[in-house]
């Protein structure tokens, strides 16, 4: 019997250690991921019936974080200018490729 009561006790250590882990998790997500104010839900409703012309309901919203838009928008950027001046897939090297200010 005493090994029984020796496993239960270790699991409800392993529980109680568990139990403890989860709490910092959430914690720590909830700190990550805010939750999204009246007042913002309010503007994003009022800019979608503005846009779409009539009331619209709104049934989820992130809050979304990183630069995900703007690292597309500098590739977009940085590509048209590559293609504006010749860089994208050149055949000779960089030395041969005539430059502003280099004739």
């Amino acid at each position: 019997m005493s090994a029984t009561n020796d496993t239960v006790a270790e699991l409800r250590a392993l529980v109680a250690e568990l139990a403890a882990r989860v709490q910092v998790l959430e914690e720590q997500a909830a700190q990550r991921h805010p939750q999204v104010s009246d007042e913002v839900l309010l503007a994003i409703s009022a800019a979608c019936a503005a846009y779409l012309g009539q009331r619209a309901t709104i049934k989820q919203v992130h809050l979304r974080r990183g630069g995900g838009w703007a690292s597309q928008g500098r590739a977009a950027a940085q590509q048209s200018h590559a293609d504006l001046h010749g860089y994208g897939d050149r055949q000779a090297p960089l030395s041969l490729i005539p430059r502003r200010g280099m004739r």
